[in-house]
């Protein structure tokens, strides 16, 4: 019988999706982690951008709760993060390293970090200039949940000192993303913040096409993209897309673009959410290449790699018999794999191995001090 434990969240944000892919995988993860029992508690920093773009308040798969600085989170919720069976830090809480100290201090069972910018911490790390992570801090977490495998790992076990670190890549909820009938309005959409090191390859692998392809339509969805960027005319801007409306967002492509920053090319083994949620929506995928790819899609039948501007343009004239082929066999890959009931699965048994851990561990300290000198004069 599976045992039904009590976690403790602390992240960037579940309540708004405004410039982050953070809360969609927190609502999936925790949504799935509520389903197998657990009492989930999600504690999230009140920021104004967050409160002026915020979804909800409450879920009803977790305890919501705002926080308005350190002093209010460590006088509020102390009780609360030392009695549970695990307490997760994400990557790019307000005043991470200080929370990580905190929690890492007073926290009775697991402490764990889930990273989900694990190439961008790591190079952080490495200048020295990462705000939410120390390099003091990683042995002290007993885990480190990863959205980033392959080689990556070792560097955090070896190189860095993590106890274990294990790899929970993102996920999708497949009830809020599948295939609907919907019209056909753009050739090829993107959807994602503005990055400076994605925008070159933006530019190569939609605007560029879009210029070649004026009677083509497309569309580019996310904030934060400066003002000084033409776009052309047949690319359509939108702001900001509401969680609610990306599965509309998707089936409205004939393809979708997936575009991965610097870092995580490098890194490799670093699928964006982006992918899983348009494969759910049996969308025909045109991504960059990076190392590990193949883990996750087979290439050229479930999802297809894109170098130029000439390759892009190619697959506009696929056949619509071919593009829902390669949709329905990425969609099927991803139902199996990669939706966020197989990630609560998968974290479940990394925190339970875990505690196994730091209950060894307890009764070796145990034996030790009952068997010392001292002890016995006592």
């Amino acid at each position: 019988m599976r045992s039904q434990r009590n976690y403790v969240f602390l992240g960037l944000s579940i309540t708004s999706t405004w410039g982050n892919g953070h809360a969609t995988t927190y609502r999936g993860l925790l949504k799935e982690l509520a389903g197998r029992g657990h009492q989930v508690t999600f504690l999230e920093r009140d920021v104004p951008w967050y409160a002026s773009n915020r979804e909800f308040e409450e879920a009803p798969y977790c305890k919501v709760e705002l926080y308005r600085g350190l002093d209010d989170l460590t006088e509020r919720f102390a009780p609360l993060v030392r009695a549970a069976d695990a307490v997760v830090i994400g990557s790019y809480v307000p005043d991470g390293i200080a929370v990580g100290e905190w929690v890492t201090c007073i926290a009775k069972n697991v402490t764990a970090f889930y990273d989900i910018d694990t190439p961008v911490t790591l190079a952080d790390l490495k200048r020295g200039s990462c705000e939410y992570l120390s390099r003091e801090l990683i042995p002290k977490y007993h885990l480190y949940l990863s959205f980033t495998g392959g080689p990556t790992l070792d560097i955090l076990e070896r190189r860095l000192g993590s106890p274990r670190a294990c790899p929970l890549y993102c996920s999708v909820d497949p009830k809020l993303y599948f295939p609907e009938p919907v019209k056909m309005r753009w050739n090829i959409g993107y959807l994602g913040t503005y990055a400076a090191d994605r925008q070159l390859s933006l530019e190569k692998l939609l605007m560029e096409v879009a210029r070649q392809n004026v009677r083509r339509t497309f569309a580019v969805a996310g904030p934060q993209y400066p003002e000084t960027i033409t776009w052309p005319e047949n690319v359509e801007r939108i702001q900001h897309l509401p969680a609610g409306l990306h599965r509309e967002f998707y089936n409205s492509q004939a393809f979708t673009l997936n575009v991965t920053r610097r870092s995580m090319i490098s890194a490799g083994y670093s699928p964006s959410v982006r992918l899983f949620e348009a494969a759910a929506c049996g969308v025909p995928i045109l991504t960059d290449e990076w190392p590990g790819l193949g883990k996750f899609f087979r290439p050229g039948s479930e999802i297809l790699p894109v170098r130029t501007t000439a390759d892009v343009t190619s697959y506009l004239e696929m056949s619509s018999d071919r593009r829902q082929q390669i949709g329905e066999s990425a969609r099927r890959r991803t139902l199996r794999f990669h939706t966020a009931a197989v990630r609560a699965q998968e974290f479940d048994e990394f925190i339970e191995a875990s505690l196994d851990r730091v209950t060894c561990s307890r009764k070796r300290s145990s034996a030790v001090i009952q068997r010392s000198p001292t002890a016995a004069l006592i």
